[in-house]
């Protein structure tokens, strides 16, 4: 499988974004497929999907996605559905974060989540290796408990 890496602006991603029974869910100027057969429909909670947009906000990085490049010119998210259309949505106000549609925001807040830059793994393989790619991506890591998490922010010698 060959992969390679590159930074997409968000204003790129969400061009054309669509979200429909018709049409599916599509975003990047029509050329991503954000749920393709083998993605699960959108699971995130509020919380997580507006976790998602103040770490943009913020100019945190988000976990790097993975797409997978089709023979025609197209692409299909191999790994970044939830947090994708977390972002496409919000764009095409949708949801709101602290009662503030992306709409109202003012036109530099905008601009800081139009500029910012996702990283995305671009993956180009047989149909065995992209599905082998996609359980290995989806299944390797381990979720943390809450107190591992919290051991990750308040850190000290009594952690031992």
């Amino acid at each position: 499988m060959n992969i390679d890496l590159k930074e997409i602006p968000i204003r790129d991603l969400v061009k054309n974004y669509t979200n429909d029974d018709e049409n599916g869910v599509v975003g990047y100027n029509g050329k991503l497929n954000i749920r393709p057969k083998y993605q699960r429909e959108f699971v995130y909670q509020d919380k997580q999907r507006d976790e998602v947009i103040k770490t943009i906000q913020k100019g945190f990085p988000l976990n790097v996605m993975y797409w997978v490049v089709s023979g025609d010119g197209t692409y299909e998210v191999l790994d970044g559905q939830q947090r994708t259309i977390s972002i496409c949505e919000y764009v095409d106000n949708k949801f709101s974060i602290n009662e503030r549609m992306f709409h109202n925001l003012e036109n530099d807040e905008q601009e800081l989540i139009l500029n910012y830059k996702v990283m995305v793994y671009f993956c180009e393989g047989t149909d065995s290796e992209k599905l082998s790619w996609f359980e290995t991506i989806n299944i390797a890591g381990v979720e943390l408990t809450k107190q591992e998490l919290k051991n990750a922010v308040y850190t000290g010698t009594w952690l031992k």
